[in-house]
């Protein structure tokens, strides 16, 4: 029997669940791997290489590989794990946010500073007609840490 999930339906939001955690536990546990120093040079040296030492799915090492956040949370990946990855690269936390939204950091800084976006036309798929759904195609370019 599958859970009623009414949650799923708020745009742009990937909801970390239980579903959410199954899917994408060897990914997280990847990030993780990368609070260790050895790790981090390891996968510096050969990202497919330390990639493939893992269960992860295709998918998930592609979404890595190709620097997109979006894709990795899709894939089950939780942005406070993600965060290893982007420490790895170099990145801050608000360069990875504002990647994921396809703004640069100081756009995303500056929206942040004014409140944040307007909750109008946010809230469910449909809002107003121009909500979309959370499932957006791989490598939309929003996502990616350059």
């Amino acid at each position: 029997m599958a859970l009623d999930k009414p949650y799923q339906d708020v745009p742009g939001t990937i909801i970390f669940d239980a579903e959410q955690s199954r899917k994408g536990y060897w990914l997280n546990q990847f990030c993780m791997s990368l609070m260790k120093a050895d790790n981090r040079e390891r996968f510096k040296a050969n990202e497919r290489a330390y990639l493939d030492e893992w269960p992860m799915t295709e998918e998930q090492k592609d979404a890595v590989m190709a620097r997109d956040l979006n894709w990795c949370m899709r894939t089950g990946g939780n942005i406070y794990f993600l965060a290893k990855l982007g420490a790895t690269l170099g990145k801050s936390f608000q360069q990875m946010a504002g990647s994921m939204t396809g703004m640069t950091e100081e756009e995303y800084r500056d929206m942040m500073i004014q409140g944040g976006r307007s909750v109008q036309g946010n809230r469910f798929v449909g809002e107003d007609g121009d909500a979309q759904p959370q499932h957006q195609p791989q490598g939309s370019g929003a996502g990616r840490l350059v």
